[in-house]
């Protein structure tokens, strides 16, 4: 069996029994979704690395001591942890963090997309740094959103149970953000293409 075949339970199982192979696996699997989320939330490369580094000794531990059940998804769950532990820093912090123009860290290097030619790669990039800014101006709770469902890949049914609020909830201020981010393309006579 291909190892993309083996599901997220049955690495967990093999970890349990001795295996760190597994966990290896299942680490770089969702590496990528769960850093990103991360970064998207407190928007400093270093703090990132620092809270995910933290996320995976949290479940390391939870799995060791038999905590976590096979009920739920494994990603859906990581991704809960790491939401809160975003959650708790900008608690103890009392500040959010803006990305500067020096940052090297992009999110659209951390995401897939097809080999394009020059032209299209620098309209892409174009095309994402403005959406972002306009991500960057959304009121924090439709933020959120955005991040999680296109950035995260999360279903709103688990954005509800990430957040804590019903899906209607979670559908509503999608759909705030979207009206929010027109408004501003349209105030700004931006030009997304």
């Amino acid at each position: 069996m291909q190892v993309s075949q083996v599901k997220d339970k049955d690495l967990i199982i093999q970890y349990l029994e001795g295996n760190h192979k597994a966990f290896e696996i299942l680490l770089n699997r969702h590496r990528n979704k769960i850093y990103t989320s991360i970064y998207l939330f407190v928007k400093d490369r270093d703090l990132a690395e620092d809270i995910f580094q933290d996320v995976f000794i949290k479940i390391i531990d939870t799995l060791r001591k038999g905590k976590y059940n096979h009920e739920g998804k494994f990603l859906q769950w990581a991704m809960r942890i790491s939401y809160n532990m975003c959650v708790d820093h900008f608690r103890r912090e009392k500040r959010r963090t803006k990305v500067s123009p020096s940052e090297t860290f992009d999110i659209f290097d951390v995401l897939e997309s097809k080999d394009d030619n020059r032209e299209t790669a620098i309209i892409k990039n174009q095309l994402h740094t403005k959406v972002r800014e306009l991500v960057d101006q959304l009121p924090p709770e439709q933020r959120e959103v955005v991040i999680l469902r296109h950035y995260a890949d999360m279903s709103f049914k688990e954005i509800s149970q990430l957040t804590q609020v019903s899906i209607n909830t979670a559908l509503g201020r999608m759909r705030y953000a979207l009206i929010n981010m027109r408004k501003m393309i349209e105030s700004k006579k931006m030009q997304l293409v």
